[in-house]
This record gives structure tokens, C-alpha cells and sequence, in this order.
């Protein structure tokens, strides 16, 4: 059946393999799905990825301080959040 498709080496690979008959099902789906899901989530949170919405015009603001600084908008935020939380972030009063 393979042999009438044109695929891509990477696309051919799997396809090759169900046909060998190398696949096979999983008897509790729903619980392997779980477990992956979990896996994931792990992993996601063990590396420190968090996403926050911004209004526009901090995000605006938080780039362009960036740009000013040299560093990438996400290096300068988290760098913010470390030194809040560490507490060397110092509010000083606007001019």
C-alpha cells in the first residue's frame, strides 16, 4: 500500500513500521494518556515555564526597556521576578 503514496523519509518511517505489523494497541488507552499527560506536566513545570498574559502596554514597555538594556524581553522579566523574589527589587519613586 505504501509503495503508491510519495512521501517524505520521516512520513515513510512510520507507515513502514505499521505495515511490518511493529505497532501494537494499548489495552487502557485512557490511563496511558494519563500518565503521558502527567509526564509532560512534570517536565513543564521541573524547567520553570510559566506564561502570563500582559496588558499591551507593559509588554510595549517591558521590550522597549529591554532593548535599552541589551537583553531579551523574557531575560529581563525573569531577571525581575528573581530580584522581587529574593527581595533586591527596590521601588524607587518616579521622577
Amino acid at each position: 500500500m505504501s509503495d503508491n503514496l510519495k512521501l517524505e523519509t520521516e512520513e515513510r518511517e512510520p507507515l513502514d513500521s505499521y505495515e511490518r505489523g511493529e505497532w501494537r494497541s494499548i489495552s487502557a488507552l485512557q490511563d496511558a494518556l494519563r500518565q503521558y499527560q502527567q509526564y509532560a506536566t512534570a517536565a513543564l513545570e521541573s524547567e520553570g515555564l510559566v506564561s502570563v498574559v500582559l496588558p499591551k502596554e507593559d509588554l510595549k514597555a517591558i521590550r522597549q526597556k529591554a532593548t535599552e538594556v541589551g537583553m531579551s524581553y523574557q531575560t529581563l522579566i525573569a531577571n525581575i521576578v528573581h530580584r522581587f523574589v529574593t527581595g533586591s527589587l527596590v521601588e524607587k519613586p518616579r521622577a
